[in-house]
């Protein structure tokens, strides 16, 4: 038996406004919660079919969670990997040319060989988020 049922990032960011804007705007996903309702905001998330991603403020993460100390700050080294929906050939390729004029590419689009074609971006506090489609 799994342990785990989902699994949601939950970023440590210097601005969750940007980072909210980023992810619905450039990337595509949907805005979901905020904490509070109106901005200034201390939380945030978004959602893209099964995937949920949180953003926490930095100065309320650590308000919240005073242990944490010199461990939290915006992207901290981090990456995520998201394997889009869609069997189509060519899919990931048109979300690339949709997100690349508006985010900075750190990995060009690629076929990979474990079979994946991917391509990866870095988000406003230095997350990469690369984007992946299984080959068929």
């Amino acid at each position: 038996m799994p342990l785990a049922r989902k699994l949601t990032p939950n970023l440590i960011v210097s601005s969750v406004e940007r980072s909210l804007v980023f992810h619905t705007e450039v990337l595509g996903f949907n805005r979901a919660i905020t904490v509070p309702e109106q901005s200034p905001f201390v939380f945030a998330s978004v959602t893209s079919g099964p995937v949920e991603i949180f953003f926490n403020d930095t100065a309320a993460a650590l308000a919240e969670h005073p242990g944490w100390g010199g461990r939290v700050k915006a992207s901290a080294g981090n990456s995520m990997f998201i394997e889009i929906e869609g069997d189509a050939p060519g899919e990931i390729d048109a979300l690339h040319d949709r997100v690349k004029p508006r985010a900075k590419v750190v990995m060009e689009l690629t076929t990979q060989w474990y079979g994946m074609r991917e391509f990866s971006i870095e988000d406003p506090d230095g997350y990469v988020i690369t984007f992946a489609q299984r080959v068929q």
